[in-house]
């Protein structure tokens, strides 16, 4: 991107001194990130980062769910006696021209928004075991700290991990059978479909008034938390999914991803199994944090947000298939079948293991009471 652009954007933004230049930095696969310096020593490095509105799509809304969540945590932060707040939570800088807002949007209709960047932090990909505890302890702690937080959020995604609206979408690519390709699935299909009523328990609990909706991260993953030189959590970072949602979307999603002992579109499916050290290290922390606040049948459906999100993933993974592969980028022809079938041999092995999720969550609880 040319520069006097860049520059262009970075004036409008109240930072602490004068920008030097700014250089991309990470791989983020939503919104384009940038470096900024600035010319004087000693004052802060910022991160100015594009918004991907055609994700995105009320860019107010989002900008308003990430100020409200990024305030309360800091406030909650300096209220229990921490000290620099600035390295332990996401600092977004105004508007010179007005306080109060905190993106802008260029002659060429994209949107951006900046923040300070947290010197000395790094971010991590592989899952271990002793990681996945700090995920759990990290993410169990954002929840409770946003269990009181005043303000109504909005949907930053309506219905991202919404089962019903997943399976409706699913019923409809079946119907439509745009790429003719429901002959040569129609087995798994059929086998996903089995257990579509089971997999809509969250939405049924909560229209019945039993299971509540709260802010959630909806992006739980070890690449989502900052780190210090010394291996300590230094924050949550990545706020754009933060809204309502069951905690089953921040217990699910991690697991889906990190207790999988193959990738996402492993061909050989007895190569995908679940990984229940990873489950116990996370869960443990999970737990320690978030126990105090969730309510009995929240923790008793752990297992079920477990088999849920592979199985919510299968079913998107399979529309898009059935689709012509409209949604998802693919890298051969078959790409989404066997994302698919992978998925769903992973629901298949995390539902096998549920009465020991059930006896190890028991175990946990005991723990933390005594």
């Amino acid at each position: 991107m040319e520069l006097d652009r860049l520059n262009n954007i970075i004036d409008q933004f109240a930072i602490d001194g004068t920008a030097a230049g700014a250089t991309p930095f990470g791989k983020g696969l939503i919104n384009d990130s940038y470096k900024v310096t600035t010319l004087e020593k000693g004052k802060p490095e910022y991160m100015l980062q594009r918004i991907n509105h055609l994700i995105f799509q009320d860019v107010d809304l989002l900008m308003n769910n990430i100020i409200t969540v990024s305030n309360h945590i800091r406030q909650h932060y300096i209220q229990y006696g921490g000290t620099d707040p600035e390295r332990h939570g996401l600092t977004f800088i105004p508007l010179k021209t007005d306080s109060n807002k905190y993106y802008t949007r260029d002659d060429q209709g994209q949107y951006w928004r900046m923040m300070l960047f947290i010197a000395d932090s790094v971010t991590k990909s592989e899952v271990t075991p002793e990681n996945a505890y700090k995920v759990g302890v990290s993410f169990g702690t954002f929840e409770k700290v946003l269990a009181d937080i005043p303000v109504p959020l909005g949907e930053t995604i309506p219905n991202f991990h919404n089962m019903e609206f997943r399976l409706k979408q699913l019923q409809e690519a079946v119907e439509k059978d745009a790429a003719n390709r429901l002959s040569e699935t129609s087995d798994l299909v059929n086998d996903i479909l089995k257990d579509a009523v089971d997999m809509c328990k969250g939405e049924r609990l909560y229209r019945e008034g039993l299971l509540p909706k709260r802010i959630c991260h909806c992006d739980t993953k070890v690449d989502n938390l900052l780190f210090d030189k010394n291996d300590n959590v230094l924050c949550v970072i990545d706020f754009d999914t933060v809204m309502p949602n069951f905690v089953f979307s921040d217990i699910g999603d991690f697991l889906r991803s990190a207790a999988n002992t193959s990738c996402e579109d492993e061909p050989d499916l007895d190569k995908v199994n679940f990984n229940l050290s990873i489950f116990h290290s996370f869960i443990q922390g999970y737990l320690e944090k978030a126990s105090a606040f969730l309510l009995p049948i929240e923790i008793e459906n752990i297992p079920y947000a477990t088999q849920l999100f592979p199985y919510m993933q299968a079913v998107r993974f399979l529309t898009d298939y059935l689709n012509g592969d409209t949604y998802y980028k693919i890298s051969y022809p078959e790409h989404n079948l066997v994302r698919t079938r992978a998925q769903f041999k992973l629901y298949q092995s995390v539902k096998a293991h549920s009465v020991h999720m059930d006896a190890f969550i028991k175990e946990c609880l005991t723990s933390h009471k005594e």
